[in-house]
């Protein structure tokens, strides 16, 4: 069964804004971070943004290239993330995917999972 139900993304012309949300269905126990990466075509996986729980704090992280133009928000309980994107431009476009990190303890090596991904097509 996909651990993963994403949804939204699709294609908009340069300075339109599109939404991808992300929800996290499997076991969620050591759950600690959700976000997203992308992937454009003949270029390698790139970070897109996450937000991390670590106890009780909760942070956000952004690439450069997104910074000011995309937010990403997060639910732990729900386990869900929305990432708005606003102002997208052609070299935003790729295949969106979500990704989960697990970590039983500190002690332990992290376990990443991935979405199947969803299209975002950037048209100038």
């Amino acid at each position: 069964q996909d651990q993963f139900e994403e949804s939204g993304g699709g294609s908009v012309q340069a300075g339109g804004s599109l939404r991808l949300s992300c929800h996290f269905s499997g076991d969620a126990a050591s759950l600690y971070t959700l976000g997203w990466f992308r992937q454009a075509p003949g270029k390698e996986r790139e970070f897109v943004a996450d937000v991390a729980w670590s106890g009780p704090a909760t942070a956000t992280y952004y690439a450069d290239s997104v910074k000011g133009r995309f937010t990403i928000s997060g639910d732990r309980v729900k386990t869900t993330v929305t990432l708005d994107m606003d102002n997208l431009q052609p070299e935003d476009t790729g295949t969106y995917m979500c990704k989960s990190d697990h970590r039983r303890s500190a002690y332990d090596p992290p376990i990443h999972r991935w979405g199947r991904g969803r299209q975002v097509i950037v048209s100038s």
